[in-house]
C-alpha cells in the first residue's frame, strides 16, 4: 500500500477544550470581547483578566531586559566602542529571511548611531551554511578587527578559533542549539546556552539581533522618543523573519510580530515598499503572518536558493527606488522560477513513491536524487511532511567529492511536532560530514555511500520514538459554534488575537449537525470547494480548500459536523464585500 494512501484514510482526531463558563463570561466582560473571542483566549490558557489583557494588548515595553542575555554587557561594549571610534565592523550572516534581515537591522543600526559596517553572505549552493575560515582571513587583511556573527556562528568553533589568532574579535549572535562547548569568542548571544537566563528561548536570529540593538540604543545619546521611534522601526524586518522562521508566535515574540506587521501599513524603504507591491499588497495594507510567510518570505528566501542573499540585503537598504524596484522584480522572477523547480521535484519524489511504494510502517523517510537543486530541498521537505505527515529528508548530490571518490550528497529535513529532528541527527553523528538545525527543521551533508545507512537508522530512530496516533492529524477545537454566532462582531475579535503561526495557530471552532444547503460549486481547476450550510435560518458559504475529493460528503439536504477557521479576506475587502470569510479544516458526518 502507498504510503500517502495509508496515511489520508486515517481520519484527524478532533481535540476538544475544556474551558469554564465563567471564566469566558469574566473575560468577555473585562475585555469587551465576543464569547467566541473569549473562549479562544480561555481554551488557551489566558484565563485571567491581567494575562488575557496583555496578550490582545502587547507593548513594546513589554520587551525583555537584553541585558538579562548572558554576554550582552560585553557585546554591547565591545560594538560600542568600535562604533565610537569608527572601526570597520563585518556582519558575518546566513542567506535565509532571518540571517538577511538579522543584517540589515544591526547595519543600520550600527549607521546611525555613527559607526561603519560591511557584510558577508555565503553562496547557499558555492559556500554552504555556517562560517568559513576564509572569509575571516580576507576580513583581517582589509583591516576588520571586530565580527558580529548573525542567525550563525554557534557551532563555528574552529572558525572563531582562527579570528582569535588573525587578532580579531567575535562576537557571536545565534539562535540555534549549541553544542557542549561554545565558540571562543568575546560574547555568545544566545537564548539557548545552557547558562542562560534569558526568559525567551524562541527568539529567532534575528530577534537575537534585535535585543543586541535595543541593548545599544538604551546606552546611547539619543533621547528616549528617538530610541524608540527607531525600535519600533527595526520591528517590522524583525517581524516578517520571526514568521518566516517558525518560531513560536507568543510572549516576547508577539509583541515584536504584532508591532512589525502592523508598521507595515505605512512603509518608508524604497525595498520594503517595492517588496510589497511586487507581492500584491496595495498601499496601506496591513500583510498577516500567514501571508508574510507564504507571499513575502518565499521571495526573500528565493534569492538566496535560486542566486546570491545579498541582493535582499541591498535591496532593503538602497535609497533608490528605481533600484529597489529592479531587485524587488528579481525577486518575485527567482520565486516563480523556485516554484517550479520544486514543484518539479516534489513530482519526482511521489512518482518514484508510486513505483516502488513505501511501507505504511515507515516512520521517517529520506529521498535522495542527482541534480535536485539544492536551493529548494528544504522547502520540498516541507511538502512532503504536508503529505505523508511523517519527519523527512530530501538530499541532492553536490559537486563536492568525499574521500571514497564518489560525491557528497546535501540537504534538508523537516518535522512533524511530535519529532525532534536535531535529536535524530546527534543519536548518528559518525555519517555526516557536518550537521546542524533544530526541532523542526536541520540540514547535513554526508557521503553518497552513508546514505542507505542513514535512511535505515533514521527510519529507526522515528519508529522508536513515534506512535500510530502521532502520525494521524489532529485538531485541537479552541471554541464550538453556530453559524448564527459567526457575525462581524466575533469575526473581527477572533481576527484581533492574531498574527496567528506557529506556537498561536488559527482558532479552529467547530459547528454540529450544518445542513448542506444547495449544490456545492467547484473551482475551475476541479482541487476545491464551495459548499453552502445552513443552521437556525442561517446560511454561510465555506471555502474547501482541496476537498473535491471528499465532495462526495456535502450532498445537498446531508447534516455535517464541520472544523472552520475565520480568515482575513482583503480580497473580498478590496471589492466592497464583507471583510471576512470561513473556510473548512475538516468535516465529518453528524451522528
Amino acid at each position: 500500500m502507498n504510503i500517502e494512501t495509508a496515511v489520508r484514510r486515517a481520519p484527524a482526531r478532533w481535540i476538544r477544550s475544556q474551558v469554564a463558563p465563567e471564566i469566558v463570561t469574566s473575560l468577555a466582560k473585562g475585555l469587551r470581547l465576543s464569547t467566541i473571542a473569549a473562549s479562544i483566549l480561555a481554551a488557551r490558557g489566558y484565563a485571567d483578566l491581567a494575562s488575557a489583557s496583555e496578550f490582545v494588548n502587547p507593548r513594546l515595553d513589554d520587551l525583555h531586559d537584553p541585558l538579562l542575555l548572558a554576554d550582552m554587557d560585553r557585546a554591547a561594549a565591545r560594538l560600542r566602542d568600535a562604533i565610537r571610534s569608527g572601526e570597520p565592523v563585518l556582519l558575518y550572516g546566513d542567506y535565509d529571511v532571518d540571517g538577511t534581515c538579522s543584517i540589515v537591522v544591526l547595519k543600520r543600526a550600527i549607521e546611525l548611531l555613527g559607526g561603519r559596517a560591511d557584510f558577508h553572505v555565503p553562496h547557499r549552493l558555492k559556500d554552504g551554511y555556517g562560517m568559513r575560515s576564509e572569509v575571516v582571513s580576507r576580513a583581517a587583511e582589509s583591516g576588520v578587527r571586530l565580527i558580529v556573527s548573525v542567525d550563525t556562528g554557534i557551532r563555528a568553533g574552529e572558525v572563531v578559533r582562527h579570528a582569535n589568532a588573525l587578532g580579531i574579535d567575535v562576537i557571536v549572535t545565534d539562535h540555534h542549539l549549541p553544542e557542549k562547548e561554545l565558540p571562543p569568542a568575546l560574547a555568545v548571544l544566545n537564548p539557548n546556552r545552557p547558562d542562560c537566563r534569558y526568559p525567551n528561548k524562541n527568539l529567532c536570529g534575528a530577534g537575537v539581533t534585535l535585543k543586541l540593538i535595543q541593548a545599544l540604543l538604551v546606552t546611547s545619546d539619543l533621547t528616549q522618543a528617538r530610541r524608540t521611534a527607531l525600535l519600533d522601526s527595526f520591528l517590522k524586518p524583525v517581524a516578517i523573519a520571526t514568521v518566516a522562521d517558525i518560531v513560536p508566535l507568543t510572549g516576547e515574540n508577539r509583541i515584536i510580530v504584532k508591532r512589525g506587521l502592523s508598521g507595515l501599513q505605512q512603509v518608508r524603504n524604497p525595498g520594503l515598499k517595492a517588496l510589497l507591491a511586487v507581492a500584491g499588497f496595495e498601499a496601506g495594507e496591513t500583510p498577516s503572518a500567514h501571508q508574510v510567510a507564504f507571499r513575502i518570505a518565499p521571495r526573500i528566501n528565493a534569492a538566496g536558493r535560486m542566486a546570491t542573499a545579498r541582493d535582499v540585503v541591498d535591496l532593503f537598504l538602497t535609497d533608490d527606488f528605481a533600484r529597489a524596484q529592479s531587485l524587488a522584480e528579481q525577486l518575485d522572477r527567482l520565486n516563480s522560477e523556485r516554484q517550479q523547480v520544486e514543484a518539479e521535484i516534489v513530482e519526482t519524489i511521489l512518482k518514484q513513491c508510486e513505483e516502488q511504494p513505501l511501507s505504511p510502517d515507515c516512520a521517517g523517510l529520506v529521498f535522495a536524487g542527482s541534480g535536485w537543486h539544492l536551493g529548494v530541498l528544504g522547502i520540498v521537505a516541507s511538502r512532503l511532511v504536508e503529505r505523508f505527515t511523517r519527519p523527512v529528508f530530501v538530499l541532492s548530490e553536490s559537486t563536492e567529492q568525499d574521500e571514497h571518490g564518489g560525491f557528497y550528497f546535501a540537504g534538508s529535513g523537516r518535522s512533524i511536532p511530535a519529532f525532534h529532528l536535531l535529536e535524530a541527527l546527534e543519536s548518528m553523528p559518525e555519517l555526516f560530514r557536518k550537521f546542524g538545525g533544530h526541532r523542526q527543521a536541520a540540514g547535513l551533508t554526508l557521503s553518497a555511500h552513508a546514505i542507505e545507512d542513514f535512511r535505515a537508522r533514521f527510519d529507526q530512530f522515528a519508529a522508536a520514538r513515534l506512535t500510530v496516533e502521532d502520525f494521524r492529524p489532529e485538531f485541537k477545537i479552541d471554541a464550538e459554534v453556530t453559524l448564527p454566532e459567526l457575525n462581524d462582531r466575533c469575526a473581527n475579535d477572533v481576527l484581533s488575537l492574531g498574527p496567528f503561526g506557529f506556537g498561536n495557530p488559527m482558532p479552529v471552532l467547530s459547528a454540529e449537525a450544518l445542513e448542506v444547503a444547495g449544490p456545492v460549486r467547484t473551482s475551475a481547476n476541479g482541487k476545491h470547494l464551495t459548499v453552502p450550510f445552513r443552521q437556525n435560518g442561517r446560511t454561510l458559504f465555506v471555502k474547501a480548500w482541496n476537498f473535491a475529493d471528499r465532495a462526495d460528503l456535502f450532498a445537498p439536504g446531508k447534516r455535517i459536523d464541520v472544523l472552520l477557521q475565520i480568515e482575513d479576506d482583503a480580497y473580498s475587502r478590496r471589492r466592497g464585500y464583507g471583510s471576512w470569510c470561513l473556510s473548512l479544516k475538516d468535516a465529518r458526518p453528524s451522528a
